[in-house]
């Protein structure tokens, strides 16, 4: 559980950070070009998916522990049940991870353009 918050804090400052750039470069391409849209719309919708994604990895995380907990108490779960839930969520985490490390990746590559 302690990795998916760690994981979900990275996700918000990257993305809050990416919201302060993206507002400094619109207001100038405003100023430049006299439009003022697609990019902050683009920029939200993509924070709510990432949001939206992070709570199911979050979900996923919540039902694998749930599982293991009502087989450890002698439940009525099988143990290959537990074991696929342990599974999905571990795999949702490290697709996160993922793309997560990709997007600093390309984040920092877009900061390291000359224009």
């Amino acid at each position: 559980m302690d990795s998916i918050s760690n994981n979900l804090a990275g996700t918000d400052i990257l993305l809050s950070r990416l919201q302060s750039d993206s507002a400094v470069k619109k207001a100038q391409s405003a100023t430049d070009n006299g439009s003022n849209g697609q990019a902050g719309n683009v920029l939200d919708s993509f924070g709510n998916i990432l949001k939206d994604q992070m709570s199911q990895i979050n979900q996923l995380e919540s039902e694998a522990g749930q599982a293991k907990q009502i087989y450890a108490t002698g439940g009525d779960i099988d143990l290959h049940n537990v074991m696929i839930a342990g599974e999905k969520a571990e795999l949702s985490l490290q697709l996160a991870m993922q793309v997560r490390n990709k997007m600093i990746n390309a984040y920092q590559e877009i900061t390291h353009m000359t224009v």
